[in-house]
């Protein structure tokens, strides 16, 4: 079983994942916001390498391989 496969997937089923990880997100900070506080900074710093990492691997150019 390879769980590390590539997927293709459509715009409205990326658009369910990123509104589950968004409330996920929001939920999590909500509730256990006191716990989070002292590592704000490096939350905000994994966010933006994770971030520039996504941007440039999407606007990279690539060829979609056919099957």
């Amino acid at each position: 079983m390879n769980l590390f496969k590539s997927y293709i997937y459509n715009w409205w089923q990326m658009a369910i994942l990123k509104t589950a990880l968004i409330a996920a997100g929001v939920a999590i900070g909500s509730y256990w916001h006191e716990f989070f506080r002292p590592y704000l900074m490096g939350v905000i710093i994994i966010w933006l390498v994770a971030a520039a990492y996504s941007l440039y691997i999407s606007f990279k150019r690539q060829e979609i391989p056919k099957s």
